[in-house]
């Protein structure tokens, strides 16, 4: 085999790899399971748990509908170190905020109906944490047909405490839990 054929042999070979290689649909920083946060509705107030405690928590953003034309957004801080944020009441069916251990800094504003929102994604800053999604209607919908201590954890399902120490690291992550791989 000549160079000028090997060569192109070679580069067609590195071009292969290379379109592979971008072909990956995985995100770089991607946890190896899927991370979920629990939400339910009780009593007219959106509840959520972390599943597992969240320390230094400074911020806490729910954005609702996310990558649309409705989308918005709710925002909670707190001064650093932070808080230790597992379980929080969020918002009141009726309109408005709830006390918790983050102040609000930004509202909803006041003519949004987060009920009638398609999905909610959850994030908190401070520790290294995962960002979760979850269906609005699935929670106001299904709360009342599960035991007070169980959540919707997204795709997950319905988990209560027991199902979250089970589960957590194995078929899914809690949202502030290091990923195992």
């Amino acid at each position: 085999m000549d160079i000028a054929r090997w060569l192109r042999v070679a580069c067609a070979a590195l071009l292969v790899a290379a379109a592979s290689a971008a072909c990956d649909t995985k995100a770089q920083f991607e946890p190896s399971l899927p991370p979920a946060a629990g939400f339910r509705v009780d009593d007219g107030v959106l509840k959520l748990w972390t599943g597992t405690p969240c320390e230094g928590v400074i911020r806490l953003t729910l954005i609702f509908d996310s990558g649309t034309q409705q989308s918005t957004q709710q925002v909670w801080t707190a001064p650093k170190p932070g808080v230790v944020l597992e379980r929080m009441d969020l918002l009141r069916t009726a309109g408005g905020s709830t006390d918790g251990p983050l102040q609000v800094e930004k509202p909803l504003p006041a003519d949004y109906d987060w009920t009638k929102a398609g999905s909610v994604h959850f994030s908190v800053d401070g520790p290294k944490a995962y960002g979760a999604r979850v269906d609005v209607a699935a929670v106001l919908r299904a709360s009342a047909e599960h035991p007070s201590g169980s959540y919707l954890f997204g795709k997950q399902g319905w988990l209560d405490a027991s199902d979250v120490q089970r589960e957590n690291g194995k078929s899914f992550l809690t949202i502030c839990t290091a990923d195992p791989k």
